[in-house]
């Protein structure tokens, strides 16, 4: 096969199921590609939320120190490509395609998830490349993910919280045990969660790993960050502080911070552009806010973060969402910060959940019934009617998961580019 699509399909059909947990397969392969340490420094990242802002931030700031790198996190947005950049840029088609053949011919006859393969792809493109350092984002918990075949240099956990319950439990304390699997012993290990359950704390005790928590050993308050001798103020991004904060802390423990001082590094944060994490674009005249926010935690963040960004007219949220999720406890947080809600549905996603189960846990976390749209109406359908009915000054809030970003971005594409 020479094209990427096709690859891609193929790897959709390789295993039995999406996701099976376990580093035995994984690992076997990736002694036979020889890419268990990509790259001569490698921070592997781990967290309920934040991952994603955390490994940009370090990309960026990186760069601005003039180092190569290589950044794998995951899901996509628009296409499979977003998964993987060297030095910033997303790999090519033609790249991919030669890295699959090269997972393919190592595996023999191992059965590998999409994930696994994927991710063996990333490790080999990143050692091809001879990247100087290799940022690596968990996909599911951390101790049982492809991923962590790799020992890292530092290890960043972003924060923990409630999802996935199917794979990592729903206790704080299970899911952080999960996480720490990334810990390696006598390796720094830096933690962005403000209340780590005591399994995160005493796994790196336990390991002995030089421990960096939020709150502690490194502080972000307002704007103003400070670990140790290094203080300075942080530019006004959407990204959540402290998966910021825990990126800078990362990269002065590797000693790898550009050399700019203050003003460099804050440049660098400036210049990050992650779609779909609090993502303002202005579309046919209106404000649109794209968040692929899909748990209670990450609602959290964005009620305050609408609260910190008021608009003159009305919120109105289209939503789409797993069904596999806390939809109440997606809700809740937002319920008071928005006057009118469109749940909506996303076609050809066996995952998703039905407006009616939607429309229900609305009703659960006391949205009042008038101002809940119940036709039902694809993502993709809904935007444009929405837009077109909102007043000067009104918002529109899409959020629930990646594909319902995904979704409105390629809408947002196909019929002008959105201004950021």
């Amino acid at each position: 096969m020479s094209d990427l699509q096709s690859w891609l399909e193929r790897l959709e059909r390789l295993h039995p199921t999406e996701i099976e947990l376990g580093l035995s397969r994984v690992a076997s392969v990736a002694e036979t590609l020889g890419v268990q340490k990509p790259a001569p420094r490698v921070v592997t990242v781990a967290g309920t939320n934040g991952k994603g802002s955390c490994v940009a931030t370090m990309e960026a700031l990186l760069l601005a120190g003039d180092h190569t790198v290589g950044a794998y996190s995951s899901p996509h947005l628009l296409q499979f490509n977003e998964r993987i950049r060297i030095d910033g840029q997303e790999v090519s088609d033609s790249a991919l395609v030669k890295a699959f053949e090269a997972v393919d011919a190592a595996r023999g006859a191992t059965s590998l998830t999409y994930f696994e393969f994927t991710t063996l792809a990333a490790l080999w493109l990143f050692q091809r490349a001879g990247v100087e350092v290799a940022l690596l984002e968990v996909g599911l918990g951390g101790r049982l993910d492809a991923v962590n075949l790799v020992d890292a240099d530092v290890a960043v956990i972003t924060s923990v919280a409630i999802d996935h319950e199917a794979w990592l439990g729903s206790d704080r304390e299970v899911i952080g045990r999960e996480k720490a699997g990334i810990l390696r012993a006598g390796s720094p290990f830096v933690c962005a969660d403000p209340e780590p359950p005591l399994s995160v704390s005493s796994a790196a005790a336990g390991l002995a790993a030089p421990a960096c928590f939020i709150g502690r050993d490194f502080t972000v308050e307002g704007d103003r960050y400070q670990f140790g001798d290094l203080a300075l103020a942080l530019p006004p991004v959407s990204l959540p502080r402290p998966s910021i904060a825990a990126a800078i802390t990362a990269l002065k423990l590797l000693g790898s911070l550009p050399a700019g001082g203050e003003s460099a590094i804050r440049a660098a944060i400036e210049s990050i552009r992650l779609p779909g994490r609090c993502q303002q674009l202005t579309w046919r005249g209106r404000q649109l806010l794209l968040d692929v926010g899909h748990n209670p935690a990450a609602a959290a963040y964005l009620a305050r973060w609408l609260d910190d960004h008021p608009v003159s007219g009305r919120t109105v949220a289209l939503v789409a969402a797993m069904s596999d999720k806390d939809l109440q406890g997606l809700f809740r947080p937002l319920a008071g910060r928005v006057a009118h809600w469109h749940p909506a549905e996303l076609p050809g996603n066996d995952r998703a959940a039905s407006v009616e189960m939607l429309w229900e846990a609305l009703q659960q976390v006391g949205v009042p019934a008038e101002v809940v749209d119940r036709h039902d109406s694809a993502v993709g359908e809904a935007l444009t009617p929405l837009v077109d009915a909102m007043d000067d000054g009104d918002r529109l809030l899409v959020f629930g998961s990646f594909f319902t970003v995904a979704e409105v971005l390629q809408r947002v594409r196909e019929h002008g580019d959105g201004e950021s």
